[in-house]
């Protein structure tokens, strides 16, 4: 049994944030239907290392967030796309959208005009700074919003090369969804969900936002537990971090006949903050006269975190991600991993049965189980309302 099963999904998004949001129900048993225009679909269709892939449509940007889905090519900006639509939504559970604020409403597809069609839609709209407030028409990428979030100037200026907002927003936004199914539930109606990217990126730096709000003279150094050192044949994260770690780390290098007493005495934050950089620089001659699987071996046996500054390519060949077939065979192409969720669940859970569809892979299949005939299939080809 999958935990959103017979759940219908409505999925108008495109890029990353909104189209992971409506994989990770995908995943979950919902009937995900992605709408994209006849000739402008989800441009990261074309984005990716394979520019075969690419050219066909299938870039693997697209690909990793477009598993267990539908895909129908259809214009809403055209009076019969537009209706088509709202037929659609009347036996929907849920829209999602990712266009900027008022996008649309503009097109008379706004959210009071659907509510009073189906009462029970939930309606999750995803932007870059939410529906109100003085920047809530305005667009964003994830890139944007890391430079507007004080990300970029918390990480010395340099953009993570990552799009973490964007991702982190889809699990917000599915987050989301899942809550208001629930409340549905409870209350018979649906509601309308409004998720912020710039106040994810807010979330995913909690402790140094509300440090932003309460300032202080107190300036510190990194602490010394958490640091990344060069080892003989690499580098070397720990995490050694709250005090009584500091206590067992000193005990692993009074075995190895390296002690630093004052690293025995930590027993308050304090302690670990008032660490001198002289002991840094004791830890840092330490380990380089060892490997890093040296290091890994000792300091796991005293169950103190450790691990090896990876590439990427060493992360994903990892032994632990495969153990948790974290990544599955693209059920169409087998050259193609695609991620699953992040978590297992002892009943039901994650599962990837079908391909990312093709632009429009679905649409004559969609619009015959709402009633269209044949010929009117045809004659909304012919005009270029779907594909």
């Amino acid at each position: 049994m999958s935990a959103l099963k017979n759940t219908k999904v409505i999925d108008v998004t495109h890029v990353l944030a909104g189209p992971f949001c409506t994989y990770q129900l995908a995943l979950l048993g919902a009937d995900v239907l992605k709408i994209e225009s006849p000739s402008e679909p989800d441009c990261v269709r074309g984005r990716g290392p394979d520019d075969a892939a690419n050219a066909a449509g299938l870039g693997l940007n697209y690909q990793v967030q477009g598993g267990n889905k539908r895909a129908l090519a259809l214009d809403l900006a055209d009076q019969e796309g537009r209706d088509i639509f709202l037929t659609l939504v009347r036996d929907a559970d849920v829209l999602v959208e990712n266009y900027t604020t008022g996008a649309l409403a503009r097109l008379g597809l706004g959210y009071e005009i659907l509510s009073d069609i189906n009462p029970a839609l939930v309606h999750c709209s995803v932007t870059g700074y939410g529906d109100t407030g003085p920047d809530a028409e305005t667009g964003a990428y994830d890139n944007v919003i890391q430079a507007a979030s004080g990300t970029i100037a918390q990480c010395a200026g340099r953009k993570p090369d990552v799009s973490f907002i964007d991702y982190s927003t889809g699990y917000s936004a599915a987050f989301a969804i899942t809550s208001a199914l629930l409340q549905r539930v409870q209350t018979g109606r649906g509601c309308h969900i409004s998720v912020s990217m710039l106040e994810v990126a807010m979330q995913m730096m909690s402790p140094e936002v509300a440090a932003a709000q309460h300032p202080c003279d107190t300036r510190r150094d990194k602490e010394a537990g958490i640091l990344t050192y060069q080892t003989l044949d690499g580098r070397l994260t720990l995490g050694v971090f709250r005090p009584p770690q500091y206590r067992k780390f000193a005990t692993v290098l009074a075995g190895l006949g390296t002690a630093i007493p004052l690293l025995g005495q930590i027993r308050t934050w304090q302690d670990v903050w008032s660490i001198p950089s002289e002991t840094k620089v004791q830890l840092e001659d330490i380990f380089k006269a060892q490997s890093n699987a040296f290091w890994i071996e000792r300091l796991r046996a005293a169950d103190l975190p450790a691990e090896p500054v990876k590439t990427l390519a060493e992360a994903v060949a990892s032994p632990q991600l495969f153990a948790r077939a974290y990544f599955q065979p693209n059920p169409d192409n087998s050259k193609a991993t695609l991620p699953l969720t992040a978590f297992r669940m002892s009943e039901g859970g994650p599962a990837l049965s079908t391909a990312p569809p093709r632009h429009g892979q679905h649409s004559a299949e969609v619009l015959r189980e709402i009633g269209l005939s044949d010929d009117q299939i045809e004659a909304l080809l012919e005009k270029g309302t779907v594909r």
